[in-house]
């Protein structure tokens, strides 16, 4: 019994344990869509305010190469020009009118003799054509810091004279990431097209001037954004979106980290605590089964079966004294009424029985003594006249009379098809007008079409709530029916869901659904899977006198 008893608290458990297991999948499942979109949401605003730097970049050194100092090469006109221009952008350090050679013309600080740039790759880039060109990283030959080098050719007339340089200083670029505001455990990171890491937050003194892992330099020259699960160089998983250096794109690769461990902080607490939950609501459910039980269900089921038992044996008076305060001390009272009610009439019966047997020995008393005296009789009467008859007479009477004293001595209606609609969808949520739309004639459907109907709306909407629409936030179903020729035509429209697909295999509900009406219905059916959602069609003969519109031309001609 006991066994049994934790049986049945398992038994109600396992729903629960379902339950939240069933949840912890979807809050998860949800959770990483989330922060999916999270990263890669951060990583496209990220690579967006990197394009805009660069293009304030882009027109400032247009802007400076337009000058007539700068086209004329005018070193007096051309430096006043640019000290003016970098002491006025602070994102800038230096800017320099370079000629064809890699020597400086102008700048905004005075370059020693032996600066050259004619080896830096973004510098032969611009001469041989390029109109603007973001360099990789490197230090400034003339301040011997890190800068994120620009350059841009002077064109006069179609030929190169010139090169305006300059670069972005990367601790402004750093500072200006970090503004932004990096929640713990996240991480964005910036490379230029070596993969070089150009400003990273956290731990930027780390990182930045480090080359981004092998395994993750395809990321940089992808084809297209994404999103995918890292375990970064900081030892953290993290959910990383990344926007690759394309062509007419970003000249700079972006990415953002979101840390799964803070993600999903609030789901492993809710986690441990449903645990918790789940354990303590065992142990107390097996602690009731133990002492509640034998309480109440286990002993006065032994008292019963006891008393039963000596009831059995011939004690009569045997009797459980329980008081009905439950449903088991019912019991035993009721089997003490019933017991009291037998013994009442077992006495009743031996009464009975005796009174009985009385009248019984009275009776064969008189019936011998009509016998003697019908025997008397007929020996006065015709014993010396007939005394063959006689003898013969008075022995078929004396076996009629021994006959008797041995046998004395031994002891067996309809609804309307919106009506069925409605009552097959309650369980799901049938009176949400905003997820179903239920629209049709007033059809009236006996029961033997009504029944059927009512077990294939039912279906429809478990599938659409597992696979269809009805299990997405924004699904939607809609129900139309009409009605012609003495024919219904169902049409159950799913909107809203997640892609559909045609089975592989009929199941179990397919062949209800196709065999739940009967054959005189003439039912088909026409499923459609499309991909925006199932829609399903189903026709049966409806007799004429069953329509709302028969019924009442039936009651007006009474």
């Amino acid at each position: 019994m006991r066994r049994k008893l934790v049986a049945v608290a398992v038994a109600a458990l396992a729903p629960v344990v379902a339950m939240l297991g069933y949840n912890e999948y979807a809050m998860r499942s949800q959770r990483n869509d989330e922060v999916r979109a999270q990263a890669a949401q951060a990583a496209r605003q990220a690579s967006s305010e990197v394009e805009r730097i660069v293009e304030g970049l882009h027109s400032l050194l247009i802007s400076v190469r337009s000058m007539p100092a700068v086209r004329n090469l005018d070193p007096a006109v051309c430096n006043a020009f640019l000290r003016s221009v970098a002491s006025s952008v602070p994102n800038i350090r230096m800017i320099f009118v370079v000629d064809l050679e890699g020597r400086p013309v102008c700048g905004s600080v005075e370059a020693p003799a032996s600066v050259t740039f004619s080896d830096r790759d973004y510098f032969t880039a611009a001469v041989t054509g390029e109109d603007f060109v973001v360099g990789t990283y490197p230090k400034s030959r003339m301040s011997d810091t890190a800068v994120l080098p620009v350059a841009m050719p002077v064109v006069v007339d179609g030929t190169t004279k010139a090169v305006v340089v300059s670069g972005v200083k990367l601790d402004w670029l750093q500072k200006r990431i970090a503004e932004r505001g990096v929640a713990p455990g996240n991480a964005v990171t910036i490379a230029d097209s070596g993969g070089t890491i150009l400003a990273r937050v956290p731990q930027p003194e780390r990182f930045v001037g480090t080359v981004i892992p092998h395994d993750f330099q395809k990321l940089v020259h992808a084809v297209q954004p994404g999103v995918i699960e890292v375990v970064s160089q900081d030892g953290t998983e993290r959910v990383l979106g990344y926007q690759p250096i394309t062509p007419g794109g970003s000249p700079l690769y972006v990415s953002a980290g979101f840390s799964k461990g803070e993600a999903f902080a609030p789901i492993n607490r809710a986690t441990t605590i449903n645990v918790l939950a789940i354990v303590g609501g065992v142990v107390v459910a097996f602690l009731a089964a133990f002492f509640v039980g034998t309480r109440f269900l286990i002993s006065p089921v032994v008292s019963v079966a006891s008393v039963m038992d000596r009831w059995r044996s011939g004690e009569l008076t045997a009797r459980t004294s329980m008081k009905p305060t439950d449903e088991m001390h019912a019991v035993g009272a009721a089997l003490d009424s019933l017991l009291d009610e037998l013994d009442c009439r077992r006495v009743q019966n031996e009464r009975a029985e005796e009174e009985r047997m009385l009248l019984v020995r009275e009776l064969a008393h008189r019936v011998k003594n009509g016998f003697t005296l019908v025997q008397a009789i007929a020996r006065q009467s015709f014993s010396k006249a007939d005394p063959d008859a006689y003898h013969s007479f008075a022995s078929r009477l004396s076996s009629l009379a021994s006959t008797y004293d041995l046998l004395l001595s031994k002891d067996a209606s309809a609804s309307t098809v919106r009506e069925v609609v409605e009552t097959a969808l309650r369980s799901h949520g049938g009176d949400d007008h905003q997820r179903f739309r239920i629209d049709g004639p007033e059809v009236a459907l006996p029961a033997n079409l009504a029944l059927p109907l009512s077990l294939v709306i039912h279906e429809l909407a478990t599938n659409a709530t597992k696979y269809g629409s009805l299990g997405s936030d924004g699904g939607l179903v809609s129900i139309k029916w009409t009605y012609a020729d003495g024919r219904l035509y169902l049409l159950w429209t799913e909107t809203g869901g997640p892609p559909v697909s045609a089975p592989t295999r009929k199941g179990f509900g397919s062949i209800l659904i196709e065999r739940a009406f009967p054959a005189a219905a003439k039912a088909r059916y026409n499923p459609d899977y499309r991909p925006e959602g199932l829609a399903f069609e189903v026709g049966f003969t409806v007799e004429p006198f069953a329509t709302a519109d028969a019924r009442v031309q039936s009651e007006e001609g009474k």
